[in-house]
């Protein structure tokens, strides 16, 4: 397997803000560096751990010649990609699985690691949409640049002839402005590799490939990463059913941690559509991974995949799975999304976890003294109302009244209307649903009111390293 160093001040993935970077290669070893890059084995690094100072001291001794192996199989750059504004959840996720030099990008987190951390990071990361890992970059001026550089690198080492391929593509530069002729004239040069050696082309398979390829083009900037991860990460496997503007599995995931419920109280969704939100939060709370469901990740099908080491990973994953001892409540006023919630928790197999009802939010009546509330309600975008802001005074007035002694949390991209929710935040954090720009909002709801303050770092509940 090649190591690949990138430059760790990289930005990804659409808004790259490349450094020329000059390389060299290490034939001897394989190992591809980079020149003027502070050596990993010198680096200070903020908070460094012990794990940090052993990948280090590895990393040093290997690159020297002094150490042929160590308790690490190799040591790779990883890029995950997640929505804004969960950068700092998804790098304090990392932190907790034991990652290394972990970097908080836009819309991603870098970091290093061995193997096992990768397919752990596939596994339990709850905010996290793929793991990427970088093994080229270079500059391209024209489209026989950016030809001969794919062909630079050896793809036999990742796939073989009889393996099947798909490429991503994003561009955005002076030379290269389509991402589609890029992920072109790259599954061109990948496939007349294998030509030229094999007299035989791969073939190309865009739904379930051998080997996902991810080309990112800035400017005169190339950086080309493998997808470990195959379909996207918040594919959970468990939504059977849904109803018109879902939550992403992600970002629910992302409110949960963001708002600092550890699984240490009640939690309810008044308006839980398909039923995203309290799924999350009981996937969570039961400390079940996220990917408990899934059958295949892309790196199942790379040369070097590990399977005792896999399944050793997922069996000390699984092995943390716990009751909860507070209930998780799912309400809606619409049938169709009761029931939509009702078939998603089956599938999920949290039928006995999660209690779903229908009701209105105007009706319900808190249930204990204290619990965290966390609600996705209509911003008039895809859901119309005839009065949303009178829809988000009710909200205000419900929650003032009815609600004393909880914690609320409010998502929406209607700023607007939030602001007739009457109330004080004291916490607001930017997030995104899709293409919407959203404000996520915390409210006390005691009386009296808070001046709002920015959200404080985050907290996660550490996981146990393997």
């Amino acid at each position: 397997m090649v190591v690949a160093e990138t430059n760790k001040q990289l930005l990804f993935p659409e808004e790259l803000d490349f450094y020329r970077l000059k390389q060299f290669y290490d034939r001897k070893n394989g190992l591809r560096l980079l020149k003027n890059v502070p050596s990993w084995a010198n680096a200070r690094e903020p908070q460094s751990s012990s794990r940090d100072k052993d990948i280090k001291a590895h990393r040093h001794d290997y690159l020297c010649g002094t150490k042929q192996q160590s308790k690490f199989s190799y040591l790779a750059s990883y890029i995950v990609k997640t929505f804004a504004g969960l950068e700092p959840v998804l790098a304090e996720e990392l932190r907790n699985l034991g990652a290394a030099d972990v970097r908080e990008l836009k819309r991603a987190v870098g970091f290093e690691g061995d193997q096992q951390l990768m397919y752990r990071a596939n596994y339990e990361l709850r905010t996290a949409l793929r793991v990427l890992m970088p093994i080229d970059t270079f500059t391209a001026y024209n489209e026989q640049d950016l030809y001969e550089g794919i062909r630079h690198t050896d793809w036999s080492k990742y796939m073989g002839v009889n393996d099947s391929l798909a490429v991503d593509a994003v561009a955005n530069g002076e030379y290269f402005r389509h991402s589609k002729y890029v992920a072109l004239l790259t599954k061109d040069a990948i496939v007349d590799q294998f030509r030229d050696h094999d007299g035989r082309r791969p073939n190309v398979n865009t739904i379930a490939p051998t080997l996902r390829v991810n080309i990112n083009v800035h400017g005169t900037s190339v950086i080309v990463t493998l997808d470990t991860s195959g379909d996207s990460l918040h594919r959970r496997n468990y939504r059977r059913d849904t109803v018109e503007a879902p939550l992403n599995e992600v970002l629910a995931a992302g409110m949960i941690l963001h708002s600092g419920w550890n699984a240490n109280g009640h939690f309810v969704d008044p308006m839980c559509g398909s039923g995203t939100l309290p799924i999350e939060a009981a996937l969570f709370a039961k400390r079940i991974p996220p990917q408990y469901k899934r059958e295949n990740f892309g790196f199942f099908k790379w040369p070097d995949f590990d399977k005792k080491l896999w399944l050793q990973v997922k069996e000390t994953a699984d092995s943390k799975i716990r009751p909860f001892q507070y209930d998780i409540l799912a309400f809606d006023i619409d049938a169709r999304a009761r029931n939509s919630t009702a078939v998603n928790l089956m599938s999920a197999g949290l039928e006995r976890d999660i209690k779903v009802e229908k009701m209105s939010f105007e009706k319900l009546l808190h249930p204990y003294s204290t619990g965290t509330l966390m609600m996705n309600p209509p911003y008039d975008e895809r859901l119309q109302l005839d009065d949303i802001h009178e829809f988000y005074e009710n909200l205000g007035d419900r929650l003032k009244k009815e609600w004393t002694g909880w914690t609320a949390w409010i998502i929406s991209s209607n700023r607007d209307a939030l602001k007739h929710v009457g109330l004080k935040t004291s916490r607001k954090k930017t997030l995104f649903n899709g293409a919407l720009e959203c404000s996520f909002q915390k409210f006390e709801l005691y009386e009296g009111s808070l001046e709002s303050t920015e959200i404080p770092p985050i907290e996660i509940p550490p996981t146990e390293t393997v």
